[in-house]
């Protein structure tokens, strides 16, 4: 009987083609950047990641963004695109400017959709995550973007009008809902988007906001939607070239930040 193939890890780098990047936004601001490519072929898909609150911990480091990019290239042929918002620290720099509740952050998301597409990246989709679901909503909606996956959406900053024009657009977008999530829990999050008709509300049976313990389920759920054509779910083993990352870093921000999270009262 053959041995096992090592088992891929919280911390598991799969190879890939990392590139460090500086984005440039239209009001002047440099934003820190990586892009993560399949290391031998072109991608089939590419993810622009929106990460949570800066404030709250929130940045292009946090653990599903983080395993999506040492993850994706090698297992589904996806591009991943993640980057600091104005303001937001991670281990990979600060970028410039200052938090802004989201609304010089149209600038942003606009400065990496731009990047996407000037470097011919295929098959663009938002995934964004708490507050990066509302960037996606509110300044995401580019005629090179195919789609929005959205993961635990408190929909506090974005308005019925932002559903409603992707709902005009009619391009999809999933919401993945933790069933214990501290903003929106799966029931409400069917009323409220509502004005978003082909939006397709999927509850994550035992999750919670931060998905600790869920990233391999929303990765498949991400594979699943932009790149359906790659088998899921994805490995769990893998025999090619690995290496481990030191994570510690950004877990203690994260576990630090996060530790006092007000819960937004509702309409917040």
């Amino acid at each position: 009987m053959g041995a096992m193939s090592p088992a891929i890890r919280a911390n598991t780098v799969l190879a890939a083609r990392r590139e460090p990047l500086t984005l440039h936004t239209a009001d002047g601001l440099d934003l820190v950047a990586e892009l993560a490519l399949p290391e031998a072929r072109e991608p089939v898909a590419t993810l622009v990641c929106l990460h949570p609150l800066p404030t709250h911990g929130g940045m292009m480091d946090s653990q599903i963004f983080r395993k999506a990019a040492f993850r994706l290239p090698a297992l589904a042929a996806i591009a991943v695109l993640r980057f600091n918002t104005r303001g937001t620290w991670s281990e990979q720099g600060t970028s410039g400017g200052e938090f802004d509740n989201g609304v010089g952050e149209k600038y942003d998301v606009a400065a990496a959709i731009e990047y996407a597409e000037f470097e011919d990246l295929p098959n663009i989709w938002l995934v964004g995550w708490s507050f990066g679901t509302d960037l996606a909503l509110m300044h995401g909606l580019d005629p090179v973007v195919q789609g929005a996956i959205l993961l635990s959406p408190p929909l506090r900053y974005s308005t019925a009008a932002d559903l409603e024009r992707w709902a005009e657009s009619g391009k999809p977008v999933t919401a993945l809902v933790p069933e214990h999530d501290d903003y929106l829990q799966p029931d409400v999050a069917r009323e409220k988007f509502a004005p978003l008709t082909q939006a397709e509300v999927v509850p994550m049976s035992g999750a919670k906001h931060l998905w600790v313990g869920d990233a391999e389920k929303v990765l498949n759920e991400i594979v699943q939607r932009v790149a359906p054509e790659v088998d899921t779910p994805l490995p769990e083993e893998w025999d090619g070239p690995m290496e481990t990352a030191d994570t510690s870093a950004y877990n203690a921000h994260n576990l630090s930040a996060y530790k006092d999270t007000p819960v937004p009262q509702p309409g917040h």
